[in-house]
């Protein structure tokens, strides 16, 4: 893999904690949308909403990350991402505080993880960024979204191909 690839990045909020996803599992952002809670689901499950037509269960990043709850604003919205569970591609929600920009960045911007001192556990960041003297948290999609981590007692909805 070439070192000076270049990624691009969505930024987005939680608190005062500033957070990026690889915009290639980004599929959209909506406007927060009624949830329906699910029973015997962890905390951080919010529950499932209705995306044209599909169930996609959606996951509270701040309950997730053991932060503080916050009230939703106008500014609070859900991040669709696609992520693989058990070799099927679905469809999962992120509740964010708000979603900051799009920006760019070479891998050799990236530095590894601190083990320690985070607002989060160390093995759910891929890396982390800087951009006008502000640390940004990569978020490892595949370690925050994995079926361990979910503890669903089903499986999320699989993923439709538009053809």
């Amino acid at each position: 893999m070439n070192d000076n690839a270049i990624k691009q990045y969505l930024t987005f909020a939680l608190g005062e904690d500033v957070f990026a996803l690889e915009t290639g599992f980004v599929r959209e952002v909506i406007e927060l949308v009624p949830v329906t809670r699910i029973p015997r689901t962890p905390p951080f499950m919010r529950g499932v909403i209705n995306l044209r037509g599909h169930a996609v269960p959606v996951v509270d990043l701040r309950i997730k990350f053991d932060m503080p709850t916050a009230r939703d604003t106008v500014s609070t919205c859900i991040i669709i991402v696609d992520v693989e569970i058990e070799g099927e591609k679905c469809h999962m929600g992120a509740i964010v505080d708000s979603v900051l920009e799009v920006f760019e960045m070479a891998n050799e911007q990236i530095t590894p993880p601190p083990r320690m001192g985070t607002s989060i556990r160390p093995d759910f960041l891929s890396g982390m960024g800087k951009q006008n003297e502000e640390f940004i948290m990569i978020l490892d999609i595949a370690k925050v979204f994995s079926p361990g981590e979910l503890s669903l007692p089903g499986e999320a909805e699989p993923l439709e191909t538009d053809s």
